[in-house]
């Protein structure tokens, strides 16, 4: 009998298969099968800091910011509807996805700069009903700025495909501007270039 963890590997991994062009699942600790974004740079793309390269996709553009509660750890929850009215950057991330840890501190450092660039950043972990996990690596990482936002559901991350992660950026009236597949520097001249369409 499969266990909840080992389930949400399998079904990860079948959405990965869909994408076998963008990343595929393999193993990490022998343990939890994990999303990876492309090895290689097609033309146009960049690499993240974990090396691989990453995809960004504008073909969802005008489609509005969906209707999920976010829980933390202690229970209390987040509408992502509050956010309309200023530019929004979500980061679909997990504990057991290394192209997602790697990207972590350039997240942390954007989110820093909020006020600076006028948008919200917010990574919400994919890590269903593991909030201790979630808090644990952003303890150990010391990722300060970063909150445990969870999607308890995994509706996000089924909305936006299986490989993490993934970064979408929504403009101030809640519409999506585009969304990016794999690890990224998002501390990066090109990311700010990113972001900046957003305003």
């Amino acid at each position: 009998m499969l266990s909840s963890k080992s389930l949400k590997s399998l079904v990860l991994c079948s959405l990965a298969g869909a994408s076998a062009l963008l990343g595929g699942c393999d193993r990490q600790s022998g343990e939890d099968a994990q999303p990876q974004a492309s090895q290689t740079a097609p033309r146009g793309e960049q690499a993240g800091p974990d090396g691989n390269a990453g995809k960004l996709d504008r073909s969802h553009k005008g489609e509005l910011l969906p209707a999920t509660i976010l829980v933390d750890n202690t229970g209390e929850t987040l509408d992502l509807a509050s956010f309309k009215g200023k530019p929004l950057l979500i980061n679909l991330w997990a504990t057991w996805c290394a192209p997602c840890i790697a990207e972590m501190p350039t997240l942390d450092a954007l989110i820093a700069r909020e006020n600076e660039l006028g948008i919200t950043v917010l990574p919400i972990s994919q890590d269903m009903g593991q909030a201790d996990k979630v808090v644990e690596i952003l303890r150990r990482r010391k990722l300060d700025h970063i909150e445990p936002w969870l999607d308890e559901k995994g509706d996000l991350g089924f909305r936006y495909g299986g490989n993490l992660p993934v970064t979408v950026l929504f403009d101030n009236q809640g519409k999506e501007v585009w969304r990016y597949t794999g690890g990224n520097d998002w501390s990066s001249p090109d990311a700010s270039k990113l972001i900046a369409e957003a305003r």
